[in-house]
Protein backbone atom coordinates (compact mmCIF):
# COMPACT_ATOMS: atom_id res chain seq x y z
CA UNK A 1 0.00 0.00 0.00
CA UNK A 2 2.84 2.39 0.81
CA UNK A 3 4.39 1.74 -2.60
CA UNK A 4 1.13 2.69 -4.32
CA UNK A 5 0.94 5.76 -2.12
CA UNK A 6 4.53 6.75 -3.00
CA UNK A 7 3.87 6.32 -6.72
CA UNK A 8 0.76 8.50 -6.58
CA UNK A 9 -1.81 5.77 -7.10
CA UNK A 10 -3.27 6.06 -3.61
CA UNK A 11 -3.80 9.35 -1.79
CA UNK A 12 -2.57 9.87 1.74
CA UNK A 13 -5.26 8.41 4.03
CA UNK A 14 -6.70 10.34 6.93
CA UNK A 15 -5.26 9.54 10.34
CA UNK A 16 -6.94 8.73 13.61
CA UNK A 17 -6.30 10.96 16.63
CA UNK A 18 -3.68 8.42 17.74
CA UNK A 19 -1.87 8.69 14.37
CA UNK A 20 -2.96 5.44 12.71
CA UNK A 21 -3.85 5.46 9.03
CA UNK A 22 -7.62 5.19 8.60
CA UNK A 23 -8.36 3.86 5.10
CA UNK A 24 -11.96 4.45 4.02
CA UNK A 25 -13.89 1.69 2.25
CA UNK A 26 -13.53 3.44 -1.12
CA UNK A 27 -9.76 3.06 -0.78
CA UNK A 28 -10.14 -0.74 -0.76
CA UNK A 29 -12.09 -0.49 -4.03
CA UNK A 30 -9.33 1.68 -5.51
CA UNK A 31 -6.68 -0.79 -4.35
CA UNK A 32 -8.64 -3.69 -5.87
CA UNK A 33 -8.85 -1.78 -9.16
CA UNK A 34 -5.09 -1.20 -9.14
CA UNK A 35 -4.37 -4.88 -8.53
CA UNK A 36 -6.87 -6.00 -11.19
CA UNK A 37 -5.46 -3.53 -13.71
CA UNK A 38 -1.92 -4.73 -13.03
CA UNK A 39 -3.03 -8.34 -13.45
CA UNK A 40 -4.53 -7.38 -16.80
CA UNK A 41 -1.17 -6.00 -17.93
CA UNK A 42 -1.64 -2.26 -17.48
CA UNK A 43 1.43 -0.34 -16.39
CA UNK A 44 1.48 1.83 -13.29
CA UNK A 45 1.56 4.92 -15.53
CA UNK A 46 -1.54 3.72 -17.40
CA UNK A 47 -3.31 2.97 -14.13
CA UNK A 48 -2.35 6.39 -12.81
CA UNK A 49 -3.86 8.02 -15.92
CA UNK A 50 -7.14 6.13 -15.45
CA UNK A 51 -7.30 7.08 -11.77
CA UNK A 52 -6.50 10.72 -12.57
CA UNK A 53 -9.45 10.84 -14.95
CA UNK A 54 -11.71 9.22 -12.37
CA UNK A 55 -10.49 11.59 -9.64
CA UNK A 56 -11.21 14.60 -11.86
CA UNK A 57 -14.82 13.47 -12.17
CA UNK A 58 -14.44 12.48 -15.82
CA UNK A 59 -15.60 8.95 -16.70
CA UNK A 60 -12.49 6.99 -17.80
CA UNK A 61 -14.42 4.46 -19.91
CA UNK A 62 -13.14 5.59 -23.32
CA UNK A 63 -9.58 5.85 -22.06
CA UNK A 64 -9.75 2.39 -20.47
CA UNK A 65 -11.22 0.91 -23.65
CA UNK A 66 -8.38 2.42 -25.69
CA UNK A 67 -5.78 1.01 -23.29
CA UNK A 68 -7.37 -2.43 -23.39
CA UNK A 69 -7.55 -2.41 -27.20
CA UNK A 70 -3.86 -1.43 -27.40
CA UNK A 71 -2.86 -4.21 -25.01
CA UNK A 72 -4.96 -6.73 -26.94
CA UNK A 73 -3.29 -5.66 -30.20
CA UNK A 74 0.13 -6.04 -28.58
CA UNK A 75 -0.77 -9.51 -27.32
CA UNK A 76 -2.09 -10.56 -30.73
CA UNK A 77 1.15 -9.38 -32.35
CA UNK A 78 3.19 -11.24 -29.78
CA UNK A 79 1.15 -14.41 -30.27
CA UNK A 80 1.63 -14.19 -34.04
CA UNK A 81 5.38 -13.78 -33.58
CA UNK A 82 5.47 -16.71 -31.17
CA UNK A 83 3.58 -18.85 -33.70
CA UNK A 84 6.24 -17.98 -36.31
CA UNK A 85 8.96 -18.86 -33.85
CA UNK A 86 7.24 -22.15 -33.05
CA UNK A 87 7.02 -22.98 -36.75
CA UNK A 88 10.71 -22.16 -37.24
CA UNK A 89 11.69 -24.28 -34.24
CA UNK A 90 9.62 -27.21 -35.52
CA UNK A 91 11.43 -26.93 -38.85
CA UNK A 92 14.79 -26.93 -37.09
CA UNK A 93 13.75 -29.94 -35.00
CA UNK A 94 12.75 -31.83 -38.15
CA UNK A 95 16.10 -31.02 -39.79
CA UNK A 96 17.98 -31.99 -36.64
CA UNK A 97 16.16 -35.33 -36.49
CA UNK A 98 17.50 -36.34 -39.93
CA UNK A 99 20.96 -34.74 -39.69
CA UNK A 100 23.98 -36.99 -39.27
CA UNK A 101 26.04 -35.54 -36.39
CA UNK A 102 29.28 -36.76 -37.99
CA UNK A 103 28.74 -34.27 -40.82
CA UNK A 104 28.46 -31.24 -38.51
CA UNK A 105 30.77 -28.36 -39.16
CA UNK A 106 30.60 -25.93 -36.26
CA UNK A 107 32.68 -23.14 -37.83
CA UNK A 108 33.86 -22.11 -34.37
CA UNK A 109 30.34 -22.21 -32.91
CA UNK A 110 29.12 -24.59 -30.27
CA UNK A 111 26.94 -27.43 -31.57
CA UNK A 112 23.27 -26.88 -30.73
CA UNK A 113 23.27 -29.47 -27.94
CA UNK A 114 26.14 -27.61 -26.18
CA UNK A 115 24.59 -24.15 -26.23
CA UNK A 116 23.14 -22.84 -22.97
CA UNK A 117 19.36 -22.92 -22.83
CA UNK A 118 17.39 -19.78 -22.19
CA UNK A 119 13.78 -19.24 -21.25
CA UNK A 120 11.73 -17.26 -23.76
CA UNK A 121 9.04 -14.96 -22.42
CA UNK A 122 6.44 -12.86 -24.18
CA UNK A 123 8.70 -9.84 -23.67
CA UNK A 124 11.14 -11.45 -26.06
CA UNK A 125 8.60 -11.50 -28.91
CA UNK A 126 9.97 -8.55 -30.83
CA UNK A 127 13.56 -9.75 -30.48
CA UNK A 128 12.59 -13.22 -31.67
CA UNK A 129 10.72 -11.84 -34.65
CA UNK A 130 13.68 -9.64 -35.59
CA UNK A 131 16.06 -12.59 -35.33
CA UNK A 132 13.80 -14.75 -37.49
CA UNK A 133 13.62 -12.04 -40.14
CA UNK A 134 17.42 -11.72 -40.12
CA UNK A 135 17.96 -15.47 -40.43
CA UNK A 136 15.37 -15.92 -43.20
Amino acid sequence: IRFYKQTGLLPEPPRTPSGYRDYPLQMTHRLAFIRDAQSAGLTLAEIRSVLALRDSGEPPCTHVTDLIEQHLADIELCMAELRKTCTALRGLAERAAVTDPSTWHTGGHLPHHRRPRTRVTTRDCQLLADNLRLSA
